[in-house]
């Protein structure tokens, strides 16, 4: 137990169930701010690659991962308590950067409905969106663990 100035003692497991939750929210506030970026870019960018299209256009898949980060970014703020919100946010972030680099690294061309997406450059934007996406990858796993940890110690 724990004195503090007021003469309250305050148990030590509530203490590290507050820590928890302040970890908690900075990590979703990170996280977030990573995914809305993601959302940004992928907006922007998207009525760039519309010409890019087979059946299912390049600017479609910018749009469907804007969608995908800013539905996980809204749903960490409001529910990121739960441990399935923070795999959703992992799994939109990492998807996101696996892309970009697998895009960036290999041309695989083109297949089944997918144009080819192969873009062997960096620009600012796209940089930015790598960045965001790793750090937000980074941060989910880490509030994924936190979240766990919290429900078990809820519970």
């Amino acid at each position: 137990m724990s004195v503090l100035g007021s003469g309250t003692r305050v148990p030590l497991r509530e203490r590290r169930t507050t820590a928890l939750d302040v970890w908690l929210w900075v990590l979703r506030l990170l996280t977030a701010a990573g995914l809305a970026v993601d959302a940004y870019v992928h907006a922007d960018l998207a009525a760039t690659y519309d010409p890019v299209a087979k059946t299912i256009g390049q600017g479609d898949l910018f749009r469907a991962e804007a969608g995908a980060a800013a539905l996980a970014a809204v749903l960490l703020l409001l529910f990121g308590t739960r441990p399935l919100v923070w795999v959703f946010a992992l799994l939109v972030a990492a998807a996101g950067l696996a892309a970009v680099l697998l895009y960036r690294y290999v041309d695989i061309g083109a297949f089944g409905p997918l144009p080819s997406m192969y873009e062997p450059v960096w620009y600012p934007e796209k940089t930015a969106s790598a960045v965001a996406e790793a750090a937000a990858t980074a941060t989910a796993a880490a509030g994924l663990l936190l979240a766990r940890r919290r429900r078990t110690r809820t519970r």
